[in-house]
């Protein structure tokens, strides 16, 4: 195994997933006290969720409350109520490249911009014939950190 190219510098999101968000707003905001950043919604991903922030600045972990668009189209955000946890890197496309060349399945639809304006791409929860490793049965959420991440917890390689 190569030297690896990049570093996960800690956890950015977690991704939380129900039939209706505000549920998941209730608790999550309303008794727990966290403060929503924003909204994103996506045909494509069948999404719509809410952006919250647990924490302030580079430390902070973002926290998103989803509710599928159409239940019974995929993906089903709503399906796990874990969906995904979402880690910074500090180099996105050498992480992809060394990870693939390891063996690692990424999900469909290559790195790309995500709900809160980062880069990211999914590690499939399964691996296949082609790729055997995958994220043993957890769907993980790769997210290119940005300088004052990178910065802030330990800088770069």
């Amino acid at each position: 195994m190569s030297e690896r190219p990049f570093r996960v510098l800690g956890i950015q999101q977690i991704a939380i997933g129900g039939p209706d968000k505000q549920r998941l707003r209730a608790l999550w905001v309303d008794l727990l006290g966290l403060s929503v950043k924003g909204t994103f919604v996506s045909e494509r991903e069948n999404v719509d969720e809410d952006i919250c922030a647990l924490g302030e600045g580079p430390h902070a972990v973002e926290v998103d409350l989803m509710q599928p668009l159409d239940p019974d189209r995929k993906p089903a955000v709503h399906a796990t109520p874990l969906n995904h946890v979402g880690l910074w890197v500090d180099d996105l496309p050498a992480a992809v490249q060394w990870l693939q060349a390891q063996g690692l399945r990424f999900a469909p639809g290559g790195i790309r911009q995500g709900a809160a304006g980062h880069d990211i791409c999914f590690l499939h929860p399964k691996g296949n014939e082609q790729f055997p490793l995958g994220g043993e049965g957890v769907l993980i959420e790769l997210v290119q950190a940005p300088a004052e991440v990178i910065a802030a917890r330990g800088g770069g390689r």
